[in-house]
C-alpha cells in the first residue's frame, strides 16, 4: 500500500496530507511533483488544498494541463483511487474526473471556519468505514468553494448516490443556514460514476488529529486503507 501526494507551484497542503499519512495513518507515501509523469507505483493519489499556480483563470484551470495530471487521469480510469480536497477538488473537475464546478462563494468572501458534514452515503472507498448519516467536523479554507452542476448532473449525481457529504447542523439537518458558501443543495462532496474519485471543499487533512480540534478527517485516510488493503 502506497500514497502519493501531488505537489503544484502554489500547493500549501501538501505537508500536512502527506503527515496525516505518513505520521497518524503510518502509511507509505511520497510526493508526486507535477512536472512528471511517474506516480511511482503509487495505490492511492492525493491531491492537495492550496492554489495551484496561483489561481490564475480559474482555481484548478492551469493544474489540469500538468504533466502529472495526465497520469492522474489515466490512473483514475483505471479505477484508482483518487482524492481531492479542497483546490484538489477544483483540480479534479476542471480535469473533468469529477462533474460540475466550484464558483465563488455566495457571499464573495474568503471563509475559513469549522463546519459539520453529513454524510450521504458509504457506498465509496473513502467513506466505507463511516455510517449514511453520521455528522463529521472539519475545517474549510476557501473562496471558491461554491458547487454547482446543471439540473441534469444534479439529477444522476443523487439517482446514482454519488454525493458524499453535505453541510449540515451538528444534528444532521440540511439548512442554509449550515451551508457556508451557497453550494448548490448544501454539496460539499461528490464521487465520481466508477466512485473511485472523490472531491471535497472541507479539510479531513486539517482534522485528522485531536490537537486539532477533531480527528474526524482521519475516517477518510482510515478507509482508503481499509479499502485498499481489501483489494490487495
Amino acid at each position: 500500500m502506497k500514497f502519493g501526494v501531488l505537489i503544484f507551484p502554489g500547493s500549501n497542503c501538501d505537508h500536512d496530507t502527506f503527515h496525516v499519512v505518513e505520521s497518524v495513518l503510518q502509511q507509505p507515501v511520497t510526493f508526486l511533483w507535477h512536472a512528471s509523469e511517474d506516480l511511482q507505483g503509487c495505490d492511492a493519489i492525493l491531491v492537495p488544498g492550496g492554489f495551484s499556480y496561483g489561481d490564475y483563470l480559474r482555481t484548478g484551470a492551469i493544474a489540469k494541463f500538468a504533466p502529472v495530471m495526465q497520469s492522474v487521469a489515466r490512473f483514475a480510469h483505471s479505477g484508482g483511487l483518487v482524492m481531492g480536497i479542497c483546490n484538489g477538488f477544483q483540480i479534479l473537475c476542471e480535469s473533468g474526473l469529477l462533474p460540475g464546478a466550484l464558483m465563488r462563494n455566495a457571499s464573495q468572501q474568503y471563509i475559513c471556519k469549522q463546519v459539520n458534514l453529513r454524510t450521504e452515503t458509504s457506498n465509496s472507498p473513502f467513506t466505507q468505514g463511516i455510517a449514511r448519516g453520521e455528522v463529521l467536523r472539519m475545517p474549510i479554507g476557501h473562496m471558491e468553494g461554491n458547487y454547482f452542476c446543471d439540473a441534469e448532473t444534479l439529477a444522476r449525481l443523487k439517482a446514482e448516490d454519488r454525493i458524499a457529504f453535505r453541510y449540515a447542523s451538528p444534528t444532521g439537518e440540511i439548512t442554509a443556514e449550515a451551508n457556508p458558501n451557497g453550494s448548490l443543495e448544501n454539496i460539499a462532496g461528490v464521487l465520481s460514476e466508477g466512485r473511485n474519485v472523490l472531491g471535497m471543499m472541507p479539510h479531513p487533512d486539517r482534522s485528522s488529529e485531536g490537537l486539532l480540534g477533531s480527528a474526524d478527517g482521519l475516517r477518510l485516510f482510515q478507509s482508503i486503507a481499509t479499502s485498499l488493503a481489501a483489494a490487495q
